[in-house]
């Protein structure tokens, strides 16, 4: 294993000394970096550039361990205790550095304090922690999610508490009819969310944990979803661009829809029966933007960005991987719940299908449409998922779905049943209401919703141009009829 880590040269968790540099702070700081990310190997004997062997003498090698420990445990706080061992290979004896992922973050150089000694590794190479990710790093250390905290300030109405267990419930029925569940899943009601850490209750009532902020407003700035359409392989042109904010898990919808609008659908002929597909699989699509929305860092400001390109959509979460957590074992399933009460959630409501599977299952629903390998970019400060386009071997192809059901025309679009065509949370609402209820004003849906009546009137047109919605007579006087 030491042989192939030399041979492969050095990575984010391999770095060479070609002796012991006289200035401690040249491998210090990536101790402390290696304690703060995902623990790697400092190898002292091994030139970088070459990667020869050229080993410790002999006759200093016990000295320069000791030189070694005696610096880590004088530089760095809190105090790290790596592996310090000789290891003979090629006739040569070299010093090996192992240092884990540490639980005490942040770990930084005492000399310069926490603001400006705090190191994280990036690639092969060891950098400077930004402010958001030493607040991160804090966290971390105290075994706490940013998300059950307290939003200090924030009013908790009834409304908003009856609001959010309404839309649970809804998206709940959703779940079971689609895995069909032979039993009932309960109703959801504020005991569960504070069980769930997302309401806390006090003698004068309740208390907004920040995920409850996230799931029932537009609060914070940084909470929204920037999407996008490029002219191209790059940023320079854009062709569309939208801006979604509010509940997290109606942003995830909008965003859905936001693509699937711009992506190619196409139509193939299967015997009698003529199929519409999108050229991205709906799954991958959804899984992307529940996991950007599910694990990305809260602490910093930046925002969840959708991005199609013509050879690939690409969907950007602020924050890398977290607590130590590897690529190797993300891809491999294993889980580390930077939101826990966020995750929670969507795991009730069927977002998140189960913990640790997300990176899996892009990667096999895009085995299933034959397309390339899906891209996982891990940067300093965020995580990607690339995942590529084809060309469609169909009838109808090189149109957006929305030009496609623009040339479909009227008639048809009256007769398409709802299940056929894709509604955001707040259309299917309005659609359900109105089932019930056909006579219901916008003001009334508006209030029982929770939104504006100018976003209902939005929502509504939308819905008549979908020939979900058709009006039968007056403003005051008519009725809605809910095509099925």
């Amino acid at each position: 294993m030491t042989v192939k880590e030399i041979i492969c040269g050095e990575s984010k968790k391999v770095e060479f000394k070609v002796g012991l540099p006289k200035n401690s702070e040249k491998y210090t700081k990536t101790v402390a970096a290696y304690a703060n990310t995902q623990g790697g190997k400092l190898f002292f004997g091994v030139v970088d550039e070459t990667r020869e062997i050229v080993g410790i003498d002999e006759s200093i090698l016990f000295q320069t361990m000791d030189s070694i420990a005696n610096a880590i445990a004088d530089s760095c706080e809190p105090q790290i205790i790596p592996e310090i061992e000789p290891y003979t290979i090629e006739d040569k004896t070299i010093i090996i550095v192992t240092v884990t992922p540490e639980p005490q973050r942040p770990y930084y150089l005492k000399s310069k304090g926490k603001e400006n000694g705090t190191y994280i590794r990036v690639g092969a190479t060891t950098r400077l922690a930004s402010p958001e990710k030493i607040k991160e790093l804090e966290m971390e250390g105290a075994k706490i999610s940013w998300d059950e905290l307290t939003c200090v300030g924030y009013e908790v109405t009834e409304n908003a508490i009856k609001k959010l267990c309404r839309n649970m419930n809804i998206r709940r029925k959703e779940m079971q009819e689609r895995k069909a569940f032979a039993e009932k899943l309960p109703t959801v009601t504020r005991t569960n969310l504070e069980n769930w850490k997302v309401l806390k209750k006090t003698n004068d009532g309740y208390l907004a944990s920040n995920a409850f902020v996230l799931l029932t407003s537009d609060y914070f700035p940084f909470s929204k979803t920037q999407c996008a359409v490029f002219k191209g392989t790059d940023r320079s042109v854009f062709l569309d661009k939208r801006e979604y904010t509010g509940p997290i898990y109606m942003q995830i919808e909008d965003a859905v829809s936001f693509v699937l609008r711009n992506i190619r659908l196409g139509v193939k002929i299967e015997g009698l029966i003529r199929k519409e597909s999108y050229e991205l699989p709906i799954d991958a699509i959804r899984e992307m933007i529940v996991n950007a929305h599910c694990h990305r860092n809260l602490t910093d400001e930046s925002c969840v960005q959708v991005a199609i390109y013509d050879d690939r959509l690409e969907v950007t979460s602020p924050g890398g991987l977290y607590n130590g957590l590897t690529f190797e074992e993300a891809l491999q399933g294993h889980s580390r719940l930077r939101n826990r009460a966020i995750a929670n959630v969507f795991s009730q409501i069927g977002l998140v299908e189960a913990w640790g599977t997300g990176l899996q299952r892009i990667q096999n629903a895009a085995k299933e449409y034959d397309l390339p390998e899906p891209e996982f970019v891990e940067m300093p400060e965020s995580f990607r998922v690339n995942l590529y386009r084809k060309p469609l071997s169909m009838q109808i192809i090189g149109k957006t779905s929305v030009e496609y059901r623009q040339n479909i025309g009227d008639e048809s679009a009256e007769r398409r049943t709802i299940n056929d065509v894709i509604l955001n949370v707040t259309q299917r609402r309005i659609v359900e209401m109105l089932s019930e209820d056909s006579g219901m004003t916008g003001a009334v849906l508006a209030e029982q919703i929770g939104i504006s009546k100018r976003n209902i009137e939005t929502n509504i047109k939308k819905l008549k141009e979908l020939g979900v919605l058709i009006r039968h007579g007056s403003s005051k006087g008519g009725y809605w009829e809910v095509v099925k």
